[in-house]
């Protein structure tokens, strides 16, 4: 995060104010919201929340996709890069990241998470509070490694996935892309199929989502 003064903050949910949390934890002092549902005046933390984009970024801004919906995040982050824009990374200070991991451009890495040695996560990923990625894992770009998630060494998840909060992949799994695993689930084999897997063991729900 060298060089880096400020962030422009895209969207203004829940997961945007986590990204300022954890912008203000690195000691990034400015921030500013961008959210089409933006109130008139609204703010956060005396931040400025703004339904568009009436000023001109400064060159040592970053922007950050801050939706936790996958789609949307990539929506926000294509947007960024078509107006020009330096897409920036977040890790918590608190995080810890492995050896000769890879984390890509435009993700976040929350409080307490852990991304073991040799993993990768790809672009546009979030790795959540408390949420592990071990050793030599590789999550897909655009992926959500929800609150408490783990995803165990050599695993591989696959783009757009969404791994509910407390959800566990054990060990040496494939997960196919766009694959939604549910809260507190648990997948115990490869998930070659695209869609919502729910339960201990996860079974398939249904659907691609």
């Amino acid at each position: 995060m060298t060089s880096i003064t400020g962030i422009l903050i895209l969207g203004f949910g829940g997961h945007a104010r986590s990204v300022a949390d954890v912008a203000l934890a690195l000691g990034i002092s400015q921030l500013c919201f961008i959210d089409s549902n933006a109130r008139p005046g609204e703010s956060f933390s005396s931040f400025p929340v703004k339904s568009s984009m009436d000023f001109e970024l400064p060159p040592d801004w970053v922007v950050i996709a801050a939706a936790g919906d996958n789609e949307k995040r990539l929506e926000q982050c294509d947007w960024a890069i078509q107006q020009g824009f330096r897409l920036g990374t977040l890790i918590a200070p608190s995080a810890t990241v492995g050896i000769g991991a890879l984390i890509g451009e435009g993700c976040f890495i929350a409080h307490h998470a852990h991304v073991g040695p040799m993993a990768s996560v790809a672009r546009g990923c979030i790795i959540n509070t408390g949420a592990i990625v071990e050793h030599e894992c590789s999550v897909g770009q655009f992926s959500h490694v929800s609150v408490g998630a783990v995803v165990a060494g050599r695993s591989r998840v696959g783009d757009r996935c969404f791994l509910g909060a407390g959800s566990t992949v054990i060990d040496g799994l494939q997960i196919t892309d766009d694959v939604m695993l549910g809260a507190g689930a648990c997948a115990h084999r490869d998930l070659e199929v695209a869609g919502t897997y729910v339960g201990v063991p996860a079974k398939f729900l249904g659907g691609t989502r």
